[in-house]
């Protein structure tokens, strides 16, 4: 009987129980002042500072990915020899990079099979892009390790 009470209680609960008001209308006053200063910035020209550093190229290397759903892959150089191949619990970035070139090349229609350009920038980043879409990532967004990971494909 009493855990029916309990129940009632909690279903019909008053407006004092709730978020009180002040703290909602708080909250929605924070969103609304980031929001202006977001846009006062953009609009005043603001230099856009979420994209890597332009530096120029100090090395770079055409090579075909291949991967599968098991995190296994393997790269091949511009004459298609083999150049390394990964584990399932070691290729699993290369994996997942190659699942990412095949959305973006069937996004595009284009051939899947195509080649990436590795790419080293003089300020120690590193990069991947693909010629048949004009998709591209710098890979220290994905951790130091996971750039490490096309950096030894450089040499």
């Amino acid at each position: 009987m009493q855990m029916q009470t309990a129940d009632k209680a909690r279903i019909h609960a008053t407006e004092r129980e709730l978020v009180p008001r002040i703290f909602v209308r708080a909250m929605f006053g924070m969103v609304m002042i980031c929001l202006a200063m977001v846009s006062a910035y953009r609009w005043m020209d603001g230099p856009v500072q979420y994209t890597a550093p332009d530096s120029p190229v100090v090395i770079e290397r055409t090579l075909f990915l291949e991967g599968a759903m098991s995190g296994a892959a393997s790269v091949y150089d511009a004459d298609h020899a083999l150049i390394a191949e990964y584990t399932p619990e070691e290729g699993g970035f290369l994996s997942g990079m190659w699942r990412v070139l095949q959305r973006e090349r069937t996004k595009a229609r284009v051939d899947l099979d195509g080649p990436v350009i590795i790419r080293a920038r003089e300020n120690n980043r590193f990069e991947i892009f693909d010629p048949s879409t004009g998709w591209g990532a710098d890979l220290m967004g994905f951790g130091a390790d996971n750039s490490a990971a096309f950096a030894k494909l450089l040499k």
